[in-house]
């Protein structure tokens, strides 16, 4: 039995990947902030957390609470993170802090203590745009798209010639397109470990995390993942709100299929310096999502608000090429899309959210963050 901490343990993903490594034997304890934007006032334990996890109530940021946290444990994931692409663009200290900073902590703590293994929990916001294929045939690297363009709601990425481009799924390979603060740091994140990692023999692992979704999303969180975000709209009787023509296609992930990922990513000799894309390798568009999530909920007659208008740091089109997390950990996505929304809606009728999409999309506006 080994011991492992989850720095971010007490959220979404890390509450769940709990779940998965106490199932199979492991000891668990988490390092979680209990932020009030992610788990509201009062810095109370989640019900949802299993009681066999140790929490250790404390900041990544704080040395001593990091030192604390990693006593005793042979392994370590790195969950614990500001997120958001919208809030990033306007709360540039905080994200910078609680991302880079943390993680600077926590590796330097590990530097003196190391560990069997780290993985940290990187994202798909690091690739910006994913890959295209032209007309001719020849995959390419998205590009940005012009204000002047984004103004004229032509929001597809095009050739040369004008020619729209086809996306395609996204591999590793890829170089970076950082088009949000969130981004940056996680690229930050990703990098510092690796490197760090590399230079100190502790096995790292970096998992490119697509839009995960499932029970224990924080619903009044505005800047979560968007299908927590369309779900607090849809408890409140108030349409999806989305931005563009809501025809950006992106790969939505049972949260119990990352969580396997992630112990496999723990338990695969292989996979150590490597990093894996984390996804369904499925492309959906965002209104398709907003429209089915509605039909679930029961709520079939909300129909999603398109906005017809850009927010910065938005990209169009990215979704995951797995074939090497097949590969070398073995992974499999399990939970079919249709099967996870079931449940999610089912873990929705008992909820109950503060819908603060609005403040947000004032936020964004009133800073020029919106086209």
């Amino acid at each position: 039995m080994k011991k492992v901490l989850i720095t971010g343990g007490a959220g979404f993903i890390g509450s769940h990947l709990a779940d998965e490594l106490l199932a199979k034997g492991y000891e668990v304890r988490a390092l979680d902030t209990l932020s009030p934007q992610v788990h509201g006032h009062g810095r109370q334990r989640p019900d949802y957390l299993d009681k066999e996890v140790e929490l250790i109530v404390g900041d990544v940021c704080d040395k001593e609470a990091v030192e604390q946290a990693l006593r005793g444990v042979d392994a370590v994931y790195h969950f614990a993170a500001a997120v958001g692409v919208g809030q990033s663009m306007y709360e540039v200290a905080h994200y910078t802090r609680v991302n880079n900073l943390g993680t600077a902590v926590l590796l330097e703590a590990l530097i003196a203590r190391p560990v069997e293994r780290l993985v940290i929990a990187s994202s798909m916001s690091l690739y910006g745009e994913g890959l295209y294929r032209t007309p001719s045939g020849q995959v390419r690297e998205g590009g940005e798209r012009s204000l002047e363009q984004l103004r004229r709601a032509d929001w597809e990425l095009h050739d040369a010639d004008g020619t729209t481009l086809q996306p395609v799924p996204t591999p590793e390979s890829k170089s970076p397109a950082l088009a949000s603060v969130y981004a940056l740091s996680k690229f930050d994140q990703e990098r510092l470990c690796l490197m760090t990692g590399r230079a100190y023999q502790i096995p790292t692992v970096a998992l490119r995390f697509f839009n995960a979704y499932g029970p224990r999303q924080a619903l009044s969180n505005p800047y979560t993942g968007v299908l927590a975000i369309f779900a607090s709209r849809l408890l409140n009787d108030s349409p999806p709100r989305i931005f563009e023509d809501g025809l950006q296609q992106r790969d939505f992930v049972s949260v119990y299929d990352v969580a396997r990922a992630c112990r496999l990513a723990l338990e695969t000799p292989a996979a150590a310096g490597e990093v894996f894309n984390v996804g369904s390798g499925e492309p959906q568009t965002v209104r398709a999502i907003a429209t089915r999530l509605a039909r679930v909920m029961g709520r079939e007659g909300i129909e999603p608000e398109i906005l017809g208008k850009y927010r910065v740091g938005d990209i169009r089109h990215c979704f995951s090429d797995i074939g090497k997390a097949r590969k070398v950990l073995g992974y499999e996505p399990q939970v079919r899309l249709d099967e996870g929304m079931a449940e999610l809606a089912q873990w929705l009728a008992g909820q109950a959210a503060e819908d603060r999409v609005a403040q947000a999309s004032a936020e964004l506006s009133a800073r020029g963050l919106t086209v």
